[in-house]
Formats: structure tokens, C-alpha cells, sequence
């Protein structure tokens, strides 16, 4: 492939960003067409999955992203458990509803889990999990509340219709 020299420039630049860096920067940065961008980045992706390295590319939130390898979770888990960032039970319960529902007031919130949600709505904020979206056109303009590009990186998701379905049962109200 003519582009082949390029897969040490995408890794570099997959690495030095930490964040998911979309087809489209990436092909801006190396003046290069965003189809030939994706292919590079599948190769190298195959060059990575098919040899002892620790590391991949995945696609999420919209770009790619250099990763530690699944298999390898349980030495990183080592490394990282100093940093101990475990969200609560009601925290990921308020966090599911938002994020299979939003756009969502904190009332509605409420109103499925039973309990007020203040703080742990402001924990999850606080975190860049979820965000305002805006206000609900009804009397009072409630805020709206929706997940965030870092609940999408967290959670390994490229889009928020890669969650998974939910239950019929579930929808029912």
C-alpha cells in the first residue's frame, strides 16, 4: 500500500492524544483522504491485534483511540487501583436512566428511581458523565440532562446507539 509509511504517523498521533481522534483530524493533520485514513488505521489495528503488543486501536466517540488489549486488563487493573473511581449503585442507576432516556428532566428522573437524585446527579456532572442539554418546553423549563463524549469513552461506546436495547418490559410505563 502507498500509505503504509503512514502507520507509525497515525499510531503517534493516536498516543500523544490519549483522546479519540476522528478519521477526518487525522487525515487534515497527515494531508491525507479519510478513506485511505481509515484503511491505514484497520491495518494497523490488524497489525496490533495479530502480534504480542499490549496495545489496539478502537473506534469510539467518534474517532480512534489507542487502547490497552482486553486480555491484559487485569495487570493495568494493578497499576490503576490507586485511582479507585467507582461509580455508586444509585449513581449508575441514575446514570442508565439518563442515558437510555435522555433527553431527561431531573424529575423524570425521579420519578423511575423512586428517590431525589441532587447529589448524585451533581457527582455525575462533576465526572463529565452527563451534561445539560437545555430546557424542557413546558411551564417551569426544567433543565434536560444527557450523557457526555466521556460517558461514551468510559463505557467504550462509539455512538449512544450502540447501547444495548433494553427490554420490552422496560419501555413499558
Amino acid at each position: 500500500m502507498f500509505y503504509a509509511n503512514l502507520k507509525g504517523h497515525v499510531e503517534a498521533l493516536l498516543f500523544i492524544n490519549g483522546d479519540p481522534v476522528p478519521a477526518g483530524q487525522l487525515a487534515e493533520i497527515l494531508n491525507v483522504d479519510k478513506v485511505n485514513i481509515e484503511e491505514i488505521v484497520a491495518q494497523l489495528k490488524e497489525d496490533m491485534d495479530t502480534s504480542e503488543r499490549g496495545l489496539t486501536i478502537i473506534k469510539v466517540a467518534g474517532g480512534y483511540q489507542l487502547c490497552t488489549k482486553p486480555e491484559l486488563a487485569a495487570i493495568v487493573e494493578k497499576m490503576a487501583q490507586v485511582l479507585d473511581n467507582k461509580l455508586s449503585v444509585p449513581a449508575m442507576e441514575t446514570l442508565s436512566i439518563i442515558a437510555f432516556k435522555q433527553p431527561i428532566t431531573k424529575q423524570e428522573i425521579e420519578n423511575i428511581r423512586g428517590v431525589r437524585v441532587d447529589r448524585v446527579l451533581m457527582k455525575l456532572i462533576d465526572r463529565l458523565l452527563v451534561k445539560e442539554l437545555g430546557r424542557k418546553k413546558v411551564i417551569g423549563r426544567p433543565i434536560l440532562y444527557g450523557t457526555t463524549e466521556e460517558f461514551l469513552k468510559c463505557f467504550g461506546l462509539d455512538n449512544i446507539e450502540d447501547l444495548p436495547l433494553l427490554p420490552d418490559a422496560v419501555y413499558a410505563e
